[in-house]
């Protein structure tokens, strides 16, 4: 079984939001394989469904983003989910909008929620999709530009990005990780 969650915040307030990534692609991933994502526990929302024939949990943990490890963790002591199985999709800026990227295990870098993710579960063996949305013009606006709302031009080129990241994620489950990070990851990293 494989446990898939998108990092972000709570959607009535920060549904448009730079920093709800993670939550976007498991709204696309919810209606493509009409998973609905309803279930109240573990401190998220989750639903149960099938990606290509594999058992699949889709997690939007609802503790916001600094806390996310904590809902992370409670699912997987449940489930008992092997963290090969885990991935994890949230936004970076350090990549440009449009773009994402795929990695094996790592650090958490300057992402609070990643920190907490490993903090939980105390590893950085899992996978991880990061989806871009680019740097601020000045980095003491960081804060309004993750959880600020969007401008529409904007959030369709993230929009792109939220698509990738859906397909990353299917190619992962058929396809296994190096094929998918082949497909996806940006030439020359």
């Amino acid at each position: 079984m494989y446990l898939i969650v998108g990092l972000g915040n709570p959607e009535e307030e920060y549904g448009n939001t730079r920093h709800n990534m993670g939550f976007n692609t498991i709204n696309k991933l919810s209606s493509k394989y009409e998973i609905k994502v309803d279930k109240n526990k573990f401190k998220g929302l989750y639903g149960i469904g099938s990606i290509e024939n594999e058992k699949v949990i889709l997690l939007k943990p609802q503790t916001y983003m600094n806390l996310s490890g904590k809902s992370i963790k409670e699912i997987i002591d449940f489930y008992k989910i092997d963290l090969k199985n885990l991935i994890v999709i949230y936004d970076d800026i350090d990549i440009t909008p449009g773009l994402i990227k795929i990695k094996k295990t790592g650090g958490p870098g300057t992402h609070n929620g990643m920190k907490s993710v490993i903090s939980e579960i105390g590893t950085t063996n899992f996978a991880r999709i990061r989806i871009g949305i680019g740097t601020p013009k000045s980095k003491s606006d960081l804060i309004n530009y993750v959880i600020g709302k969007v401008p529409q031009n904007d959030l369709e080129l993230l929009d792109v990005g939220v698509t990738k990241a859906k397909d990353a994620v299917i190619t992962i489950i058929k396809e296994g990780i190096d094929k998918a990070m082949n497909k996806f990851n940006i030439k020359g990293d």
